[in-house]
């Protein structure tokens, strides 16, 4: 029982630590960062995603900053169930390019940083959550649908060193009307 709890508390650690040397874009700028932005690439380790990947487009969100520092981000995604809109409202933290947001389909908060960005071509966004289990997802977002290689090589490394596995990193093809042209987006 003694070394169950000592591997636990080791595993926490690591854990902690893993998350504590992800740092975001150095002078963040949510005004450059605002606008449209589609996610282009996608790594996932819940093994609940396994199922879904070869259904999954490249979505389009959002990004609008309020006056008090947070953040809407409205997404467009591709579904079954034809093209759905969702908005979150990320909290800013006292470090410029982190974010929390309260998740209702978990239940939890969850952490956002944008790792890496030149603010006009792509960024890397790190989600991170507790829920059973831990769970990270790494995302690559382009100003347009297609992206040059050499970024999406970074954002492949990024998420090599993160632990993801290769197969559980993907770039999904661009979704077909979605949003829906004509809705002032």
């Amino acid at each position: 029982m003694r070394t169950t709890g000592v591997a636990v508390v080791m595993v926490m650690m690591c854990v902690m630590m893993a998350q504590a040397d992800v740092k975001p874009q150095r002078d963040f700028n949510l005004q450059r960062f605002a606008g449209k932005w589609y996610r282009v690439g996608l790594a996932y380790d819940s093994p609940a995603f396994a199922i879904y990947r070869d259904k999954v487009k490249a979505s389009m969100g959002m990004i609008t900053p309020l006056p008090n520092g947070n953040v809407n981000l409205t997404m467009w995604d591709a579904t079954p169930l034809g093209c759905q809109s969702k908005v979150y409202q990320y909290e800013k933290t006292s470090v410029p390019g982190q974010f929390t947001y309260f998740s209702t389909r978990h239940n939890m908060v969850k952490d956002i940083t944008v790792v890496d960005t030149n603010y006009n071509e792509y960024a890397l966004v790190l989600k991170h959550k507790v829920f059973n289990r831990e769970y990270t997802q790494v995302a690559l977002y382009g100003r347009s649908q297609t992206i040059r290689s050499d970024v999406t090589q970074r954002f492949t490394a990024f998420a090599l060193s993160r632990g993801f596995p290769r197969e559980s990193i993907l770039t999904p093809p661009p979704a077909v009307n979605c949003p829906p042209s004509g809705s002032g987006r």
